[in-house]
């Protein structure tokens, strides 16, 4: 099983630590690399050497919200290709269908229970540790 680096766009504390909880129940060594909105995510992104495997993003986020942030990520030649999975509380369809259209590699509800919310993180986490990523390359 291969390690990832995982860029996770969160403005809530609790959140991160949530995830960082299910990381750990899950024994994974997974690095989660946190930053609070899509402005913080950009600035993150500029340094081509630390690209993540996985970019994990919520949709509400103060100053650059998640749908402002996917679509400068995906018009970005060199970073178009960075899987991005959605992780929200949002089951709005107008959310779901707008990031489909974008290009976001997946949509997860969080669910209300812990329990619950491992399962999903699992799963996730699961079919990225066998697919193949694409690194852009550096010029």
């Amino acid at each position: 099983m291969k390690t990832l680096e995982i860029l996770l766009l969160e403005d809530d504390q609790i959140e991160i630590m949530k995830l960082e909880r299910a990381f750990k129940k899950l024994g994974t060594q997974h690095k989660v690399i946190p930053v609070n909105n899509g402005e913080d995510a950009l600035e993150y992104l500029k340094d081509a050497s630390r690209l993540p495997d996985l970019v994990f993003l919520d949709l509400n986020m103060p100053r650059l919200n998640g749908l402002e942030f996917l679509a400068i990520l995906k018009k970005d030649d060199r970073l178009k290709f960075l899987p991005t999975v959605v992780l929200t509380t949002s089951s709005n369809e107008k959310d779901l269908f707008a990031c489909y259209e974008i290009g976001v590699a997946g949509y997860v509800l969080k669910p209300l229970q812990y329990q619950d919310y491992v399962n999903r993180i699992s799963a996730v986490l699961a079919y990225w540790e066998n697919n193949e990523l694409v690194k852009p390359v550096l010029s």
